[in-house]
């Protein structure tokens, strides 16, 4: 036990690969702790925060913030022991919030590459890599789970025709109560969230990629072009085509 303890007041700035206890365990360490689900859920207590952090959603641990939970000896996290927060973390309340789809595709590289290969530069280089995208997420608050099904719909389908009924059906809920529910908590209406998604793909395809325009258009949803230049020109104030120069 005693090394344990001196092991965890030098350990800081690290990725690991975690299973919890079924037993509730409640602590606190000096550095900040964030806990990204990959399978299964934690039920964690920390700060006002008292329920379950599943995939696609990431917990934080302030440093010397006592906290309890539990977890399926089955589930699968990723634990980032971390010194200093990025600033849109450190000067937020929110302590458990969506994370986007390119951080969650970069847990399956860390899960893979520290499950078969230790190799210390790599892992801070990886560290560093999720600072990074730790900094640009957009801090999404928890939202009810019912949501976070239809969520996950859009961004896996975001290049298919979306209706407000076929999503309301993946959440179990009337369409209208659907709409108000992501209104509610998304701060804005399904449709706005829907096209916000595809313009920062489209965005991305277009800086990233040599993609013809039709190509990208029908990767964002749009099957024909002209509606595809049209929605991005109302977007971004000017066209693909300008913006690709």
């Amino acid at each position: 036990m005693k090394h344990g303890h001196i092991f965890s007041a030098i350990m800081k700035n690290q990725l690991s690969i975690r299973s919890y206890s079924t037993k509730p365990a409640r602590h606190s360490h000096h550095f900040n702790q964030l806990v990204l689900p990959i399978r299964g859920v934690i039920n964690i207590c920390v700060g006002d925060f008292n329920g379950k952090v599943a995939p696609s959603e990431c917990v934080v641990v302030k440093a010397n913030e006592v906290h309890m939970f539990t977890a399926q000896t089955e589930a699968r996290f990723v634990v980032v022991d971390m010194e200093n927060l990025p600033p849109n973390i450190l000067s937020s309340h929110c302590i458990v919030f969506m994370i986007n789809a390119s951080l969650r595709s970069y847990l399956t590289f860390i899960e893979n590459q520290l499950e078969n290969k230790v190799n210390v530069q790599l892992e801070q280089a990886m560290f560093d890599m999720f600072g990074l995208l730790l900094a640009e997420q957009p801090l999404l608050p928890k939202v009810d789970t019912r949501l976070g099904m239809a969520i996950s719909v859009i961004e896996q389908n975001i290049d298919e025709q979306l209706s407000i009924k076929c999503l309301a059906e993946s959440a179990c809920l009337s369409e209208t109560q659907f709409k108000k529910l992501f209104k509610q908590q998304m701060g804005m209406t399904v449709m706005t969230f829907i096209t916000k998604r595809r313009m920062e793909k489209a965005e991305a395809l277009l800086t990233h990629t040599d993609y013809p325009l039709q190509i990208i258009g029908e990767k964002v949803g749009y099957k024909a072009l002209s509606a595809f230049s049209r929605k991005f020109s109302q977007y971004f104030g000017l066209s693909p085509t300008r913006f690709k120069k």
